[in-house]
């Protein structure tokens, strides 16, 4: 969406979309989670022209990569399931962009998934898998 269009979405009062209010919805659960587990946050929502990384956070000495999946049911598949081999390749991307805004450091980093389950517009359940896909060929050496 352009700046314009969400300027005026805002003031003409129009509600977002039911899939972006429990987007955010779950972003906001996410981040408090890892934030009690002694994470520390970085950023919320990283873009470049390749993707989206809904949360950078950082853990010691290695930065986390965060991909949230909100989900009302589990009644197909798992919320994990969603983030595919075209979605880790698009987070790989995107990570690798923020890492060249970092001027390349040499430092570890992982990409993680967490999972929110909601009831009633309310986090029913939380899961947050550490680690969960490595870098995307052909973007790692091995």
């Amino acid at each position: 969406m352009k700046l314009l269009e969400k300027l005026k979405a805002k003031f003409a009062g129009k509600k977002k979309p039911e899939h972006l209010r429990r987007g955010e919805l779950g972003e906001r659960a996410a981040k408090k989670h890892l934030q009690k587990l002694g994470l520390k946050f970085l950023a919320a929502n990283f873009r470049s022209e390749r993707g989206e990384i809904d949360l950078v956070f950082r853990e010691g000495d290695c930065l986390v990569f965060i991909e949230v999946k909100t989900r009302s049911s589990e009644e197909w598949s798992r919320p994990a399931d969603a983030v595919d081999a075209r979605k880790k390749k698009l987070l790989s991307q995107t990570a690798l962009d923020y890492l060249r805004l970092l001027k390349n450091p040499e430092v570890k980093f992982r990409f993680d998934i967490v999972e929110v389950l909601l009831a009633d517009g309310t986090v029913r359940e939380l899961r947050h898998l550490p680690n969960s896909f490595a870098l995307s060929k052909p973007y790692r050496y091995a």
